[in-house]
């Protein structure tokens, strides 16, 4: 099995009921549809209601990924939840995921790199198939980022949303599978997207979440320049790494962080906006859970067909970034 190309076999993804549209922001921050609309793309998200939480979300992803796999969740060996927004610090969302599904052979835990941990948790587990650790792994990206927004921000109150997607890896035969995959990170932008609460450092008290030192803090402008470039390069490297030229690609998910980015990188990149899939006008950045949301929407409206070519690029706070390269 060592060696052995890994490729996804099934996907999944939930989302709250709950909307939250531009018109609803209007009403609580100094904003507009158009405003929010012309800066970002978007037109609404999905809000959890306040009994629901991360991993309900995942849970239903996963589960629907592992049925349209044709796996039973003993066959999964490796589970990584990708979330900055866990349900508790301790145990990991990845092993309340596993309990709760039954995945008892499967090793669990957590990733946390924003709105790249999809990305990261492909990768890594893309490697452990590879070299013949485990044979089946399932990486979900979960967030309820709304609970982490201050709804007095216009900056960052009308960008995230809530949700879950899911993917089911295993060996595949043939010129299928995962051809190239890189993740990296820069530390040294931390500040540009952050939230500076709730840890060792700054820890919950009375005056910090009166400060509201728990919410996300960005540096917007800043971070368009960052993301655009750092997409740009890494989605060069895994065509160039995989043997593709960027005419090549068939169908390309960036993270879904906002549509002037995401416009911007395919235009460096050269690819027709034809072939890239958006959905932010509805979802909103819903980080780690944006591109396995938009992944199985393609795969769940036939946008993806055996044998196209799928380039899936991610930026986040940190700062990460990453790509994945994989023909389907």
């Amino acid at each position: 099995m060592a060696n052995q190309r890994a490729g996804i076999l099934g996907t999944g993804h939930s989302y709250p009921e709950g909307i939250l549209t531009n018109a609803d922001l209007a009403k609580m921050v100094e904003t507009s549809d158009e405003w929010i609309t012309t800066r970002t793309g978007i037109k609404q998200r999905r809000k959890a209601a306040p009994n629901e939480y991360t991993s309900m979300f995942a849970i239903r992803a996963v589960r629907q990924a592992i049925e349209r796999a044709r796996l039973d969740p003993a066959d999964i060996e490796l589970l990584i939840c990708a979330t900055v927004s866990p349900d508790q610090i301790l145990p990991s969302t990845g092993c309340i995921i596993q309990a709760e599904i039954g995945a008892h052979n499967a090793a669990a835990m957590d990733v946390v790199a924003a709105c790249s941990g999809f990305l990261y948790g492909v990768s890594l587990a893309d490697s452990m198939i590879r070299t013949g650790q485990v044979r089946y792994a399932v990486v979900v990206g979960a967030e309820v980022l709304t609970q982490y927004v201050d709804y007095t921000d216009r900056q960052t109150c009308v960008l995230f949303g809530d949700g879950a997607g899911a993917a089911v890896l295993g060996p595949v035969d043939g010129s299928r599978g995962i051809l190239a995959s890189k993740i990296k990170s820069d530390g040294r932008y931390e500040e540009q997207l952050y939230s500076p609460g709730g840890g060792t450092r700054r820890r919950p008290t009375a005056e910090t979440l009166a400060a509201g030192d728990h919410f996300f803090k960005m540096k917007g402008n800043e971070l368009f320049k960052v993301a655009v470039r750092s997409m740009t390069e890494i989605s060069r490297e895994v065509l160039e790494q995989g043997g593709q030229k960027e005419e090549d690609v068939d169908l390309f998910i960036p993270h879904q962080a906002n549509q002037r980015i995401t416009e911007a990188v395919a235009d460096r990149l050269n690819v027709d906006m034809s072939k890239v899939y958006s959905n932010i006008a509805v979802h909103g950045n819903t980080s780690a859970a944006s591109i396995p949301i938009a992944l199985d929407e393609c795969v769940q409206a036939s946008r993806v067909k055996p044998g196209d070519l799928v380039l899936m690029t991610s930026f986040g706070g940190g700062v990460t970034w990453g790509a994945v390269l994989m023909r389907w």
